[in-house]
C-alpha cells in the first residue's frame, strides 16, 4: 500500500482525521436539522470553516520545531496585545465587549489566546532547568503569564473563556513537575475564596446562572429556561431519538441557541442515546489520539505543548456537556467540531494542528524507547 498511496497522504494521522471528518459531518447534520431543513445559514458555513481551518491546521502540521520556539513569545504579546485593544476598541455584542472588527473579519483574541498560553508556558518550562522546578520562579512567572489574559478577558465579560485560559495552563505547569502541595493549596485557596467571587466578582446575570445550577426549577422562565428546556430536549430523544429533522424543542423554538452552545441537546433529540453514544467515542477517540502523541513527544517543549492542547480541547468537551446536562452553569462553551460559530473552530483546529505538528515531529525524531 505504501507504493500505491502518496506519501504525503500516507503519514496523516488518519486515525484521528478520519473520525474528527465523521464528527464535522454529523455536526453539519444537527445544524441542518436546526436550521429547520436547510443548509443555510448554519451548516454550510461550518463545512466552510471547517475546510478553511483543516487547511490552516496543515500548515500549522508543517512548521519546524526551532521556528514555533522562535515566534512563542512574540505571538504571546501580541495577542496580549490585542486583549489590551479590545478593551479600547472592541466590538460589543450581547451586552459583553470580546472581538475586534478587522474589516475582513471579526476576531475574538480571547480565543486566540488559549493555545497560545499552552505554547508559551511550554516553551518556558522547556528552558528553565530541571533544579528550578519548585523554585519561585516556576510559580511566579508562570502564574502571571495566566493571571493577565484572564484579567483582560474577565473585564468583557467573558467567564468561560477565563477558565478555559486558567485550565490550559494549570494542565502544563501541573505536568511540568511542579509540587502538587501548591495546587492542593491553590485549590484551598480558590474554594475559600469562592464566596468573595460570588458576589463581589460575577455579575448579576452570571450570579443566577450559577444559582441555577442547583435549583433549575426557581426561576423555569428566566435564567433556568435555558438548562430546563436543554434538559426535556435530551430526555425526550430517548434511545434512538426522534427521527432526523423532527426535533421539535428546536423547530419550534423552545430551545435556546440550538445550533451553539446546546448544539448536544439539539441531537440528542433527534438521535437519542445512540447519538450521544457516537458523539462521546469520537471525542474520545481523538483525545486518546492526542494524548499517545504527548506521551510519545521527545523532549519537554513537545509533550506539555501536545498535553496542553488536548487539555484545552478536553475542557470545551466537559464544559459543555455538563452545562447541557445542567451539571454546571451556561458559561457559553460551545462544543468542539459541532457548534456552528468560527471562534470556537478556529482555536480547537489551532489545537489539531498543533498536535498535528508534534506527531510530525515524533515521526521525524530518532526512535527511543517510548515512542
Amino acid at each position: 500500500m505504501s507504493g500505491i498511496i502518496p506519501a504525503p497522504i500516507a503519514r496523516q494521522p488518519w486515525g484521528m482525521l478520519i473520525p474528527l471528518f465523521l464528527l464535522v459531518a454529523f455536526g453539519a447534520a444537527v445544524l441542518y436539522s436546526a436550521a429547520g431543513g436547510s443548509m443555510q445559514p448554519y451548516a454550510s458555513s461550518h463545512l466552510l470553516r471547517f475546510s478553511v481551518f483543516m487547511v490552516m491546521a496543515s500548515i500549522i502540521a508543517s512548521l519546524p520545531k526551532e521556528l514555533v520556539k522562535f515566534f512563542t513569545y512574540p505571538a504571546y504579546i501580541i495577542v496580549l496585545i490585542l486583549l489590551i485593544a479590545v478593551e479600547v476598541i472592541g466590538q460589543v455584542g450581547g451586552g459583553s465587549q470580546r472581538w475586534l472588527d478587522l474589516g475582513f473579519m471579526v476576531l475574538q483574541p480571547s480565543e486566540l489566546m488559549k493555545p497560545v498560553l499552552v505554547v508559551t508556558l511550554a516553551y518556558f518550562f522547556s528552558t528553565l532547568p530541571i533544579g528550578l522546578i519548585g523554585s519561585w520562579r516556576s510559580l511566579i512567572i508562570p502564574g502571571a503569564m495566566i493571571a493577565l489574559p484572564m484579567a483582560l478577558v474577565l473585564l468583557q465579560p467573558d467567564l468561560g473563556t477565563s477558565l478555559a485560559i486558567a485550565f490550559g495552563g494549570g494542565v502544563v505547569m501541573l505536568l511540568a513537575g511542579l509540587p502538587m502541595r501548591w495546587f492542593v493549596g491553590g485549590g484551598l485557596a480558590a474554594a475559600l475564596a469562592a464566596p468573595l467571587a460570588f458576589y463581589f466578582g460575577l455579575q448579576d446575570y452570571q450570579q443566577r446562572r450559577v444559582l441555577t445550577m442547583f435549583d433549575p426549577e426557581a426561576d423555569p422562565l428566566g435564567a433556568s429556561y435555558h438548562i430546563i428546556q436543554s434538559k426535556i430536549a435530551i430526555g425526550s430523544g430517548g434511545i434512538f431519538g426522534k427521527g432526523f429533522n423532527n426535533g421539535s424543542q428546536s423547530h419550534l423554538q423552545y430551545l435556546p441557541e440550538p445550533h451553539t452552545d446546546f448544539v448536544f441537546a439539539t441531537m440528542a433529540e433527534e438521535w437519542g442515546l445512540i447519538g450521544g453514544l457516537f458523539v462521546l467515542a469520537v471525542f474520545s477517540v481523538i483525545l486518546r489520539w492526542g494524548w499517545d502523541v504527548a506521551r510519545a513527544a521527545q523532549g519537554r517543549f513537545s509533550s506539555l505543548l501536545a498535553a496542553g492542547m488536548v487539555a484545552t480541547i478536553f475542557f470545551y468537551i466537559a464544559v459543555n456537556l455538563l452545562m447541557v446536562m445542567g451539571f454546571a452553569p451556561v458559561v457559553g462553551i460551545p462544543l468542539p467540531f459541532m457548534s456552528h460559530g468560527g471562534s470556537s473552530m478556529l482555536t480547537n483546529m489551532i489545537c489539531i494542528g498543533a498536535l498535528m505538528m508534534v506527531n510530525s515531529w515524533n515521526r521525524s525524531a530518532p526512535r527511543s524507547g517510548f515512542s
